[in-house]
């Protein structure tokens, strides 16, 4: 493989993350808009009838959120992460097996899937608008922020873990040795971590399962865009490309 500074790459992550933001951009427009608006709707159902005094108009309509406001925060969400995992692709090749770059990318994004999105959304899954208390939320985005350091810590500790244990117990046995731990480390995680249940009880659950289900397809259609454009950028960069027979010019 060519020698290829980590710029380039960088580079290249983060144009792989804008794709990524405009796949997630589509499939947040189509699948989590409806649900968003559904949930204002009841919101705004439940304060019918409640003195608020004058109303105070939206400084940005709901219309601009859900078209150019969400466009421009998925996107600079894609080309950010795109940049961290560009990096940590730079460290991983080469590091956890004989994989080429492609499924390098593939296995750096879905680790990040699960690590950055998956664990933490089992513990703090997401919730639409009207639900949780407004008082609670610096509380509960710590609790959330700190289950995603705690999962990439004890992910980069089960690599570490199964990278020890290979040469005596093999690559295989020791990955599975190391997921278990992983596994087990994040259970503890989950028990000793507060749960926060702020859901009213008279919300339907089905809206709650469908804005849930449809925020994780959201990270899953990021991650899995960036895995297979960037490996396809990172490819193009390190594989050098094959010289054309016709290019060889045969010696007398």
């Amino acid at each position: 493989m060519n020698s290829v500074s980590p710029r380039v790459l960088l580079v290249r992550g983060m144009l792989a993350g804008l794709l990524a933001g405009l796949a997630a951009f589509l499939v947040a427009y189509v699948l989590g808009e409806s649900k968003v608006d559904a949930a204002i709707a009841l919101e705004e159902a439940a304060s019918a009838g409640h003195d608020h005094g004058d109303e105070v108009a939206a400084p940005v309509s709901r219309a601009l959120q859900a078209t150019a406001g969400l466009g421009t925060g998925t996107l600079l969400y894609g080309v950010a992460l795109g940049g961290i995992a560009a990096l940590v692709f730079c460290y991983a090749l080469g590091r956890i097996g004989r994989f080429g770059p492609r499924a390098t990318a593939a296995f750096v994004a879905g680790g990040l899937f699960v690590t950055v999105n998956l664990v933490p959304f089992f513990k703090y899954p997401s919730n639409p608008p009207a639900v949780g208390d407004p008082e609670t939320v610096v509380h509960r985005t710590t609790l959330f922020v700190l289950m995603i350091a705690l999962s990439v810590l004890l992910a980069s500790g089960a690599l570490i873990l199964g990278r020890r244990l290979a040469p005596r117990m093999g690559n295989w046995n020791a990955s599975v040795v190391a997921g278990l731990a992983f596994v087990v480390a994040i259970a503890v995680a989950y028990a000793f971590l507060p749960g926060v249940n702020e859901v009213p009880a008279d919300f339907p659950a089905t809206l709650i399962w469908q804005f849930r289900l449809a925020s994780l397809t959201i990270q899953m259609a990021l991650w899995a865009t960036f895995g297979l454009s960037f490996g396809y950028l990172a490819e193009r960069a390190l594989v050098p490309a094959t010289v054309p027979k016709e290019a060889v010019q045969p010696t007398s």
